[in-house]
């Protein structure tokens, strides 16, 4: 059952047969004391693209279905500089709580109602031609401004890993020019050693709250994907904490940041 599920998990991330052989697959069980030092429960997905490796904590959570929260900005921000809604990543939308900031920023910061009003310049029909299109989770759409933050749309981090993994090979339906502009505000940090990429999301529902991050980290010009999910139910766990926190230990545990990989 399990090498059936890590089989589908791996086509759902669009790799190719030769990363789908069993050898090429491990469960990493001692990657739970991360999760347990912060008292959350999750899953963390790696792809090493150039080894065809993939390495997973929590296989059974990974393809489970979840709001994306603000990691939802990279689907927004593709279909914002496609429509002309985002003219460029210095752009600053006109509303009350983020109006001095600009795309990149409120980008970087997760500052929803800037992408609420990007959302609103898209409008639902075209956004939900492209969710289609691409097939973005479960492709639902409720109100145009809030669909990604109230569990109308869905999307499980299997389904995030393979995204941006299409995003970085530019095998999405947009201009490479459009992908190239979301990569470029995806890039968080750039050392001599290795670039790390990604995007981080939070929500809170009844008593969980639940963490997001997900892109990719550059050695050598080889990427490796991941995605990381977590979520608790203890008011005192600092989630956008935690979820940084995790997911760097993870990658320093697998052997990232060195730029030896």
């Amino acid at each position: 059952m399990l090498t059936k599920r890590l089989g589908w998990v791996l086509l759902a991330i669009g790799l190719s047969l030769t990363a789908c052989a069993p050898n090429n697959v491990k469960t990493v069980k001692e990657w739970e004391k991360y999760f347990a030092q912060h008292k959350v429960e999750g899953t963390f997905m790696l792809f090493n693209n150039s080894q065809g490796v993939f390495k997973v904590y929590n296989i059974d959570r990974a393809s489970q279905r979840t709001r994306p929260a603000s990691t939802f900005d990279i689907f927004s921000s593709l279909i914002g500089f496609h429509t002309g809604a985002i003219k460029d990543s210095n752009m600053v939308v006109p509303v009350e709580a983020v109006k001095d900031l600009t795309m990149a920023q409120a980008f970087k910061t997760n500052a929803d109602p800037y992408f609420q009003e990007v959302a609103r310049r898209i409008g639902q029909p075209v956004m939900k031609s492209w969710l289609d299109s691409v097939k973005y989770g479960n492709m639902k759409i409720s109100r145009i401004d809030t669909f990604w933050l109230d569990n109308s749309l869905e999307i499980s981090p299997d389904e995030e890993l393979g995204f941006v993994k299409q995003l970085y090979f530019d095998k999405l339906p947009f201009a490479k020019t459009t992908m190239k502009a979301v990569r470029d505000v995806m890039l968080m940090e750039k050392t001599p050693k290795y670039e790390l990429s990604y995007k981080t999301g939070f929500a809170t529902k009844d008593t969980k709250k639940q963490g997001w991050i997900v892109g990719w980290v550059e050695e050598n010009r080889h990427p490796s994907f991941f995605v990381l999910n977590i979520e608790t139910e203890d008011p005192a766990v600092d989630i956008p904490k935690a979820t940084m926190t995790i997911a760097k230990d993870i990658l320093t545990d697998a052997g990232y940041f060195k730029g030896e990989m």
